[in-house]
């Protein structure tokens, strides 16, 4: 399944735009956004994931050249790989959480933050494993902003309370610019990782109308948020979270 972004997703706001979100505006009208539900296109992420993580000196080498962990299994979990000219650009990982259904890899490392989160009801959005080719990066820098715009898209989708980023400390300040995301917690050592993570956090309701002022690329359709997170209801065990937010979406996204 793919969807691929186009401008009319932001043509009411055109008059809006600055000249950067006009760049990421056109870069993501080449973008293609697949969701990776085949194991080819997974195996794809994970060894893109691998060089990202191994050239930061964020995990050790083995033998698979890949990465991958077991959150990648879990039934409320979306991969996705964003693809340029059909070259895998980058990949981002979300996590859809709830009281219900509580899996998320944020949650590993920061229990006692995101615990009286869920039990409170709250919907949250935990984007992880976000990497880019190196020389696509590089030449697209607007790249970053197109990926991470998924966790926001996901946000709307689900009518999620909080948005958070797992990021190193160093990363903060980017965060903080971009999505104006503050620290709720210091950093910390995280699941299969060699470098403690801090985690960031935005309430996504109060912050979404200066988002979309800021950024006229972040909003999204209707069609396009079914496309990239709609799919067949899981197992009988697994759907309550899901079906929930799913139904509360389509009946009052327009």
């Amino acid at each position: 399944m793919s969807v691929e972004v186009t401008r009319s997703a932001f043509s009411d706001r055109a008059g809006e735009e600055s000249s950067f979100s006009d760049r990421v505006a056109k870069l993501l009208a080449r973008i293609d956004c697949r969701r990776a539900d085949s194991s080819e296109q997974r195996e794809a992420i994970f060894r893109l994931r691998y060089q990202a993580y191994l050239r930061e000196g964020a995990i050790s080498p083995n033998s698979s050249g890949t990465f991958s962990d077991p959150f990648d299994q879990t039934p409320n979990v979306y991969l996705f790989g964003l693809y340029i000219d059909d070259e895998l650009a980058s990949s981002i990982r979300i996590h859809v959480a709830s009281k219900e259904h509580s899996a998320c890899l944020s949650f590993e490392a920061f229990p006692d933050i995101l615990q009286p989160e869920l039990d409170a009801g709250k919907v949250i959005i935990d984007p992880t494993r976000f990497v880019a080719d190196e020389s696509l990066s590089r030449l697209h820098r607007g790249l970053p902003y197109a990926t991470l715009r998924l966790s926001m898209v996901a946000a709307e989708h689900f009518r999620a309370d909080l948005v958070l980023a797992a990021v190193r400390v160093e990363h903060q300040a980017f965060y903080r610019r971009a999505f104006n995301q503050r620290v709720i917690c210091e950093p910390r050592p995280y699941p299969n990782l060699t470098k403690p993570l801090c985690l960031m956090a935005i309430h996504y309701p109060t912050a979404v109308d200066e988002l979309w002022r800021q950024y006229p690329f972040i909003p999204s359709t209707f069609f396009e948020r079914r496309m990239l997170f709609e799919r067949r209801v899981p197992a009988a065990n697994h759907k309550p979270v899901l079906q929930q937010a799913l139904g509360r979406s389509t009946q009052t996204a327009s």
